[in-house]
């Protein structure tokens, strides 16, 4: 989702008109600065039937209407990778819903032209021709508006998983004030800022990463949805001393809001990959976290049939998704 913010400062046009000389010629007196409106406060009621309406447009097969709801720097992320628009356009196309439903719904506003909804939707149909039974996922998206309309600019799915009993964790305790290294302070790069998360995770200053989080940060994983004291004390359950991160990409929502997308692997609890994403803002002349969506498996993608061939189904239920925004 992203937007545009337009500042107009006529101070020093005022100024110059009042010391230059009359000359209406040279300086119009009538002359005005067009602004475009702010869009109207987004409630959570508008947010959901917007994201619905994308999942209605997939389901009627009306694909002009869904990539007209795409930014055109759209970004989605699967588990068999991470889609520009063209792509995911395409993507839908083999998917064929017939039945969906939705719940878990959370609402979290970015600021005036942006925000994000997150859900749990139960999905059903065919994908690639072939049938596949009832599937569950975490899904999310953040919208902008762009040119007087409202366009999502970001989603991400993941299989919908049971937490596992956490065991008594094993992670030495955080280190103290004293010991700790001064935390980063977050700038506009939102990739420097998302390793520097991943150094205070290593060396478990949690009390750091904490000072980042805002107050209504939303965590999405494939067990649920959390807050920002949930988020907190499960990230202490993890040693991510062995943690490697890579595929970075980025999609600059507005000049106060970037998401950073990128791949996680580690040894013990990402062997194979997790495909993770994450929303910087800036609050009050500070970048912190207001959003994250983890734990998409990352899958390698199915080579495509012969061309004698019948289309088989994806590798896994996620990759049955729809690719929405």
């Amino acid at each position: 989702m992203k937007k545009v913010f337009v500042f107009v400062s006529m101070v020093i046009l005022v100024s110059a008109c009042a010391s230059a000389p009359t000359n209406d010629a040279a300086v119009p007196t009538n002359k005005t600065v067009a602004t475009e409106p702010a869009p109207p406060a987004m409630t959570e009621a508008d947010a959901t039937a917007k994201e619905k309406a994308i999942w209605e447009a997939i389901k009627a097969k009306d694909y002009d209407a869904f990539s007209g709801m795409l930014a055109g720097d759209h970004l989605e992320v699967l588990d068999d990778g991470v889609h520009d628009k063209a792509a995911s356009v395409e993507g839908v196309k083999q998917f064929e819903p017939s039945e969906l439903t939705f719940s878990d719904w959370k609402f979290v506003p970015i600021d005036k032209e942006a925000f994000i909804v997150a859900y749990t939707v139960a999905q059903k149909g065919k994908f690639q021709g072939k049938e596949f039974p009832l599937t569950s996922s975490r899904g999310s998206s953040a919208w902008v508006y762009r040119d007087k309309k409202w366009v999502a600019i970001y989603h991400q799915e993941g299989p919908v998983r049971t937490a596992p009993a956490m065991p008594a964790s094993t992670a030495k305790p955080a280190a103290s004030p004293a010991e700790a290294p001064a935390p980063p302070t977050p700038g506009p790069d939102a990739v420097a800022n998302e390793k520097a998360v991943w150094e205070l995770f290593k060396s478990k200053n949690y009390d750091a990463f904490a000072t980042m989080l805002a107050p209504d940060f939303l965590h999405v994983e494939t067990t649920g949805f959390y807050d920002r004291a949930g988020s907190l004390e499960g990230v202490k359950m993890v040693d991510a001393s062995k943690a490697e991160l890579s595929d970075w990409q980025t999609v600059k929502l507005d000049n106060e809001a970037t998401l950073v997308t990128y791949t996680l692997k580690d040894p013990k609890f990402a062997p194979k990959g997790e495909r993770l994403s994450t929303i910087w803002v800036k609050r009050d002349g500070k970048w912190i976290i207001l959003f994250h969506h983890g734990g998409t498996p990352v899958i390698q993608p199915s080579p495509p049939p012969p061309a004698s061939a019948a289309p088989t189904a994806g590798a896994s239920p996620a990759a049955k998704a729809p690719a929405t925004p």
